[in-house]
């Protein structure tokens, strides 16, 4: 696990945070969680952590979860496929005590019909299958953006996800996978306020 922020950050909480595919935590999203006086711990999604199986990867965040954010004060950010390693790490587990944000989180295989790209991760049809089920481990505290435009995401799928399992999820018109900090900046400010 990683941690970044010193010491003498503004604000003594900390989040933990899983960024998207090739992700740091002081990078992108991640570097506004600590101008904003956040202490950071997660996966980064690079090294060591990227060449671990799938199985791997989840193991050791559910493992991170247990271990740090099983209590109701946590804060848990994650975005694109670092939201889909923290879905699937959710499995077999009670559901987090904490808040929970993801954005842009990926739900399963996607293309686009445009250009006929795909996107088809490990375990792709878990997620939807084990929501179907009305047993997915819904956390206690969750907030869920995506942009309706967002192909990577897929938006239809991840609001069939959320619907089966009683989450609330939020489409940004006109969006892609990248919310922009427009949306995302008084997204975080407003969700950080509410803690």
């Amino acid at each position: 696990m990683v941690s970044r922020g010193s010491e003498a950050a503004t604000a003594p909480d900390e989040i933990y945070y899983l960024p998207g595919m090739g992700g740091r935590l002081d990078a992108g999203l991640g570097g506004e969680l600590l101008r904003r006086g956040f202490a950071l711990s997660g996966r980064e999604t690079i090294g060591a952590f990227k060449k671990l199986s799938f199985g791997e990867q989840v193991d050791a965040v559910k493992q991170d979860l247990v271990e740090r954010c099983w209590k109701p004060e946590a804060l848990v950010v994650a975005n694109s496929f670092g939201g889909y390693l923290f879905l699937h790490a959710q499995l077999g587990l009670e559901p987090l005590p904490g808040r929970v944000l993801l954005l842009s989180p990926v739900i399963g295989a996607t293309a686009q019909g445009v250009t006929g790209m795909r996107f088809y991760p490990p375990r792709a049809d878990v997620l939807k299958q084990t929501a179907q089920a009305g047993s997915f481990p819904k956390p206690n505290n969750i907030n869920v953006h995506v942009g309706d435009e967002d192909w990577q995401a897929g938006p239809q799928a991840l609001v069939e996800f959320c619907n089966a399992a009683g989450i609330e999820v939020h489409l940004a018109p006109g969006r892609g996978h990248m919310l922009g900090p427009d949306y995302v900046g008084p997204l975080l400010d407003a969700w950080l306020r509410a803690n």
